[in-house]
């Protein structure tokens, strides 16, 4: 019996894990979209994880805009309230305002 609940917490761990690494994909892929710096939006949030490797390989894993899928405000945003990031969010709510103000759209 302990076995088996040890195999499903490691199995909810491992979900979480790519959940997260997805949440990053989304993260940087949105960056990308918006003509944002996703390492540069993230040391904003968290300055002491300059070699964080799941932003790394998350950005490795982006595509140029032009073939990337439209990524919403409100998705980011969700995801990343979703796994705690409420510094990360913070840093792009403020890169959205910017944008949508220097642009003139209310966005």
């Amino acid at each position: 019996m302990d076995d088996q609940r040890k195999q499903m917490e490691e199995q909810i761990i491992e979900s979480y894990k790519r959940d997260e690494e997805m949440m990053i994909l989304v993260f940087a892929q949105w960056c990308v979209n918006n003509k944002l710096d996703p390492h540069a939006l993230y040391l904003q949030a968290y300055p002491h994880q300059e070699n964080n490797a799941a932003l790394h390989h998350a950005l490795s894993l982006t595509v140029p805009e032009e073939e990337a899928g439209f990524i919403s405000n409100d998705t980011v945003l969700g995801l990343l309230s979703l796994y705690g990031n409420d510094d990360l969010a913070f840093v792009v709510t403020e890169a959205i305002a910017e944008r949508a103000s220097s642009q003139g759209d209310g966005e």
